[in-house]
């Protein structure tokens, strides 16, 4: 999986109820690109209903209400399609830790598995724009000066702007380091390099 180029993967994004299903938290609304060749060529989009109602913050946060998530179908059936889905794709996701804890929790609870291997957008970000002023999704867009519509902490808006940062990336590594095409594992080694390593490894690559 991982010596795939990583410009065909699946760019996505949870919104939740709270920040740990450890702590009973679920998904209410997943999002997706799946790019291919570094083009998108589909889409997932779904809220879905927790089996609770979810607390004021979050309804103001995500523009999520009660009432929407009413009527939407269970989690366990949203994830069952989510998981058809990504198949055996490379995932990505903004700070990757988190939405892998919800995939696996959502999963877990349906015996469902995926065989693809995740990388963080935000980690890979901080080591190649060790400048920016921060390396929170909608700061990073801002800095590269990505094309938005300041629609953020909805699943499918903030997937769309993590796949075209996460384009940007891989751009940037071409023109910057002559790096044509990298790798899947690749992109993930870049997310573990120290800041002050990341001119030597890239140079070696």
């Amino acid at each position: 999986m991982s010596t795939r180029a990583a410009n065909s993967v699946i760019v996505l994004d949870f919104e939740t109820t709270g920040l740990s299903p450890n702590q009973g938290d679920r998904a209410i609304e997943i999002g997706a690109v799946k790019l291919h060749d570094g083009v998108v060529i589909d889409t997932f989009q779904e809220l879905m209903n927790p089996g609770f109602r979810v607390s004021g913050f979050i309804e103001g946060y995500t523009g999520i209400s009660n009432s929407m998530l009413a009527n939407a179908a269970s989690c366990e059936t949203v994830m069952d399609s989510f998981a058809d889905f990504i198949r055996d794709s490379n995932l990505v996701a903004h700070n990757a830790s988190f939405d892998k804890r919800f995939l696996d929790a959502e999963l877990d609870a349906i015996s469902r598995t995926y065989d693809g291997e995740f990388a963080c957008s935000m980690l890979i970000a901080r080591r190649l724009y060790q400048e920016a002023p921060n390396h929170k999704l909608g700061g990073l867009v801002e800095y590269k000066q990505i094309e938005n519509d300041g629609v953020f902490h909805r699943a499918l808006a903030d997937s769309e702007m993590t796949a075209k940062l996460w384009l940007t990336m891989l751009d940037d590594m071409q023109l910057a380091h002559h790096i044509s095409l990298p790798s899947f594992k690749l992109m993930q080694d870049l997310s573990k390099t120290t800041k002050s390593q990341v001119k030597s490894f890239l140079s070696k690559t």
